[in-house]
């Protein structure tokens, strides 16, 4: 069995993770992830704190084993789910979209482990310096916000930056990238494309069929002008955004065609004019599974992966 250090600091089963997906990221997901031996991640997203209690709670409905909650720190109530978080007694939190600096003292000190999402060398070690017990590097390839650098790249750079064990996150979605992720020297990875396409992922049935349906090239990304560019499946919505960046929109103008866009998507199915955030592993999933199916079955494709190559090119 597929075993690492990860395992161990968070007393899970596999070293996989569930990305923590604002609207996606919900405790059912988080549940069933954790309970089939990964670690399912609440994605708070800009969720009030008695919304964030509730998800909670439906984790631990469903399993008694390790979660996460990841905190998006733009969120006007990050603050509050950081206190939540801490109530609450949650096990781990990831972060994205700021520095958690400020947080991390405080989770740390209640025994919270904490695992920044992080998309540079930079930002890595200044986050090993600050005390973060592990990290999530994330590629490009990523659905949703991304950052400038390929998953192939950024993993082995930042593995020889930081001393901490390190989870791969973008274009993961079976038993071969998990075995190339490990070998960039990773201890885990990280997948969000693959479990929104599962039987307990609550986003409307339209979003998951996209993901399905979708190619190689069917995703594209918008927002770069903005800074803060996004990752989505190509639709009416995105060739808007995209031909209105052309146009030298400003950010007022970009930011109100999206507001809310990621909710039309997840919630209401509309994936003509939803945010319908994706990686570009999309063009691989061909079918909505069980959560414990999709794990099992990369965990064995990656042991079987590993034992072919050790027997074909060293003899083993």
């Amino acid at each position: 069995m597929i075993k690492t250090e990860l395992c161990d600091l968070l007393g899970i089963e596999y070293p996989i993770f569930q990305g923590g997906m604002a609207w996606a990221g919900t405790g059912k997901l988080a549940g069933a992830v954790s309970e089939a031996g990964g670690l399912g991640i609440i994605g708070a997203g800009n969720m009030p704190p008695d919304a964030l209690r509730e998800e909670i709670k439906k984790v631990r409905e469903i399993t008694d084993k390790p979660f996460g909650v990841n905190i998006m720190l733009l969120s006007p109530f990050a603050q509050q789910v950081k206190d939540v978080v801490i109530e609450e007694k949650v096990p781990v939190v990831t972060t994205g979209a700021g520095n958690p600096g400020p947080f991390m003292r405080e989770l740390k000190r209640y025994g919270i482990k904490v695992i920044p999402v992080v998309a540079s060398v930079a930002l890595a070690k200044r986050l090993e310096r600050e005390g973060a017990d592990a990290l999530v590097a994330e590629g490009l390839e990523s659905g949703g916000h991304i950052g400038t650098i390929t998953t192939m790249a950024l993993i082995p750079q930042i593995v020889d930056a930081v001393s901490i064990p390190v989870v791969a996150a973008g274009g993961i979605a079976d038993g071969r990238g998990m075995v190339a992720a490990l070998a960039l020297g990773a201890k885990g990875i990280q997948m969000g494309t693959r479990f929104v396409a599962s039987s307990e992922a609550e986003v409307h049935e339209r979003y998951k069929n996209a993901i399905v349906k979708a190619t190689d090239r069917s995703t594209v990304e918008t927002g770069r002008s903005t800074g803060h560019p996004v990752r989505v499946i190509k639709n009416k919505l995105a060739r808007e955004f995209i031909k209105l960046e052309a146009q030298g929109a400003s950010p007022e103008e970009l930011e109100k065609l999206g507001t809310g866009a990621l909710r039309r998507a997840v919630v209401e199915g509309d994936v003509d004019m939803g945010s319908v955030m994706a990686g570009q592993i999309s063009g691989l999933i061909k079918d909505i599974k069980p959560v414990r199916t999709i794990i099992e079955d990369i965990v064995k494709e990656a042991e079987e992966l590993i034992l072919s190559l050790s027997k074909k090119y060293l003899g083993g």
